[in-house]
């Protein structure tokens, strides 16, 4: 009887295993050779399935263009082998995406795995398609921009589960965005818009396209890879893991003081609904509720924050405030610049633009691209990181803006050329608090985070 007992645990068991591998199996998109499941939405591109792969091809004057699942996916991993032959052009992978509602005028939208074969080696970055636009540039984890292969296939993973994507090119992880909309869409490949003779004719191909959908389990991330996580005053588990923190709660001015007390202002700072906001007056530095501090002092560290401005507002993030210097308006420190450039006066003044968004005040110049810029009004995501060499990075939307050496002869100099020249050591502070400005303007924070480096 014992043996029977065990003789059936056995067969219970095979089964259940059997029952898991079927589960855990891919399902084919293309079978090698035709279309079927598959429609071209927007754009004239041609699309073929020719020696087991599909085929797109460059057309003048086109839009972009999108052969797309007719299924709709919501969680999945999926796989793919996609080369491009030419570096004028790129193409990406729709995910989760839709096509031709309210407000799109016959295009597809929604996130995009890019396919860059440019300079620039962004491809497994996530673009929002006629939407938002970037939403994780490689300039994030600047290591993977070496993956992709131009001219040779390129194997792209990518993985939805819940309200996180993660991609790898070439088993190379790349990006990783938690996003608050589109839970549920098609998926699509790309054929790039071109407008030039000499780009049209160029092709892009996609084989092996395999995606499972059921038995899903998270795929681990290395410890240094940035989030992007759009969901406001939240941190997952990843960062959690790996040292992120907030610094802004979402519900109190817990961890923050004022720069001239040791409690937080009575006055002129409004917290509500998600929301650290300091109020308008007037224009007048530090005269309302004053700049704010963190409790805590930081030396080597990555912090990022989501500001939103009011028209011809000023403000800005300063570091390594030691609040010693006694001044009458705002504290004394390394300040990323948070400003509307168009309306404020303060971005005509300086040298070359360095009181402008994103700059290191009167120091350094912000290096942007218009499309970067948000407007005013959106939301936007400065972020600093100070590495224990003290190299310093700004990035505005993901993208990186400017780069020093605190300390360094070039940093020293560019101290003697502008209004802190008058403050011995300034920004060499081995620590110091991170600090938000009151320069009288209305201007909203949100999605305060900080890891300590080492």
């Amino acid at each position: 009887m014992r043996k029977f007992g065990l003789i059936i645990a056995l067969l219970i068991s095979a089964v259940f295993m059997a029952q898991n591998l079927v589960q855990a199996q891919t399902t084919n998109l293309f079978d090698g050779k035709t279309l079927n499941g598959w429609e071209r939405k927007a754009g004239t591109a041609d699309y073929k399935a020719e020696n087991g792969e599909i085929v797109g091809t460059t057309v003048i004057n086109s839009g972009n263009s999108f052969l797309v699942t007719k299924a709709a996916y919501r969680d999945f991993v999926l796989n793919l082998d996609a080369k491009i032959e030419s570096a004028e052009s790129n193409s990406g992978v729709q995910i989760r995406s839709h096509y031709n509602t309210e407000g799109h005028n016959g295009k597809v939208y929604g996130r995009q795995v890019e396919i860059d074969p440019s300079a620039r080696a962004w491809s497994g970055g996530v673009y929002d398609e006629d939407r938002r636009q970037w939403l994780y540039p490689v300039d994030l984890n600047a290591k993977a921009k070496t993956a992709f292969k131009v001219g040779q296939y390129n194997h792209i993973k990518i993985e939805c589960i819940g309200n996180e994507t993660k991609t790898w090119i070439n088993n190379i992880p790349v990006a990783y965005v938690v996003d608050t909309i589109d839970r549920e869409g098609f998926i699509g490949l790309q054929v790039h818009a071109v407008t030039t003779a000499a780009q049209a004719g160029k092709k892009v191909y996609f084989k092996n396209i395999r995606i499972q959908t059921s038995n899903l389990k998270p795929s681990a991330f290395p410890a240094d890879i940035y989030v992007v996580n759009n969901v406001p005053n939240f941190i997952n588990g990843y960062e959690k893991t790996h040292g992120w923190k907030l610094l802004f709660n979402g519900k109190n001015s817990e961890g923050w003081r004022s720069a001239t007390a040791e409690t937080f202002p009575a006055k002129g700072w409004k917290i509500e609904d998600g929301l650290m906001t300091v109020l308008n007056s007037a224009g007048k530095e530090a005269a309302n509720g004053g700049d704010i501090v963190t409790t805590g002092l930081y030396s080597a560290f990555d912090v990022s924050f989501d500001f939103k401005l009011t028209p011809g507002a000023n403000s800005g993030l300063k570091y390594f405030v030691t609040l010693k210097e006694k001044t009458e308006g705002s504290a004394i420190g390394l300040e990323y610049q948070v400003l509307d450039d168009e309306l404020h006066p303060d971005a005509k003044l300086g040298r070359d633009g360095d009181r402008t968004l994103a700059s290191l005040y009167d120091l350094i110049t912000a290096k942007k691209q218009a499309r970067f810029i948000h407007p005013i009004g959106a939301w936007n995501t400065g972020r600093v990181v100070v590495y224990p060499n003290n190299h310093v990075e700004h990035y505005l939307n993901g993208l990186k803006v400017l780069e020093y050496d605190r300390g360094s002869k070039e940093f020293e100099h560019l101290v003697s050329l502008s209004k802190y020249h008058i403050w011995p050591n300034f920004g060499e502070a081995k620590a110091g608090h991170l600090l938000l400005q009151d320069h009288g303007n209305q201007v909203s924070f949100r999605s305060i985070k900080i890891k300590e480096l080492h």
